[in-house]
């Protein structure tokens, strides 16, 4: 299938309705549901600062084609966002309390990560450093919405259909707009040292993130559903319902020679065809 050219980013406001999905959505997989539910915990913050940092970038940019995606990424973070907050939501509503771990997702990217009381090139190079920590996690977020547009065994172990479209409606566009925030560091700096430098700190701390927020979900499930286990993970991973680490581990590596760039990952052309058939992206339509 080609690949569509001079795809214009555009965010889809989409609504989801949470009353109806269960707290273990994929039935009888708790690991494998509060695994991809860490999701509803970080990324509603972490989108939300991806919208901060971006918007700061604007009066640098010097060319028109990457303004304009910059602004389309932009909108599309931010319904990813209030998406997001929308399933975290549900999750206290079900009985289980996220506010202790966001507070520390929050202090991550508001204190970690926020803005500091610099100023001329000291400022200018936190910003850049936010920058391709951003470009980093993007890689992998445009790697995960590949997977999830692919990942049929959701479908056949039953997973709720709203949350499957939630994923997939965002999965779709981290393909979509896989390489804004790339293009974005390459025009503001480029550095390749820098790039590298820190994905190989991006990796290992995305994924130690996501381990400890899928074991304190399985802990706070009211539930009490087994706590979270290597060979859980590993049967999973291997039926499909999770990625496997020959997936996810060779994803660094791919980031790191000079010659990459984004659209070596993942399918536009399969990413627009779901965003065209995808209940909630075409309600907001």
């Amino acid at each position: 299938m080609a690949e569509p050219e001079n795809l214009v980013l555009q965010p889809r406001n989409v609504q989801f309705d949470w009353s109806s999905v269960p707290l273990h959505w994929v039935p009888g997989e708790p690991l494998t549901t509060h695994a991809i539910n860490t999701l509803h915990l970080v990324l509603p913050e972490g989108e939300r600062w991806f919208v901060h940092v971006f918007k700061q970038t604007l009066p640098l940019i010097a060319d028109d084609k990457v303004r304009e995606d910059v602004l389309g990424f932009i909108g599309q973070e931010a319904v990813h966002a209030e998406a997001h907050q929308g399933a975290a939501d549900h999750l206290t509503a079900q009985g289980i309390d996220l506010g202790p771990f966001v507070a520390q997702i929050e202090w991550i990217f508001r204190s970690l990560l926020g803005d500091r009381e610099l100023t001329g090139a000291a400022r200018h190079q936190w910003l850049l450093e936010r920058l391709s920590v951003i470009a980093a996690v993007e890689h992998f977020t445009a790697v995960l919405g590949q997977w999830v547009l692919d990942a049929r065994a959701l479908d056949a172990a039953g997973a709720d259909p709203t949350m499957l479209d939630l994923l997939r409606w965002h999965g779709a566009e981290e393909v979509e707009h896989r390489s804004v925030a790339f293009d974005l560091y390459m025009h503001l700096d480029g550095r390749y040292l820098r790039r590298v430098r820190t994905m190989l700190v991006v990796a290992p701390v995305l994924g130690w993130l996501f381990v400890r927020s899928t074991r304190w979900l399985l802990r706070n499930d009211p539930t009490r559903p087994p706590r979270a286990s290597w060979r859980a993970y590993f049967r999973a991973a291997r039926r499909g319902l999770l990625p496997r680490p020959g997936q996810l581990l060779p994803a660094t590596w791919r980031y790191l020679p000079r010659r990459y760039h984004p659209s070596q990952e993942g399918s536009t052309s399969q990413a627009v065809a779901y965003l065209a058939s995808s209940p909630a992206a075409a309600a907001a339509s």
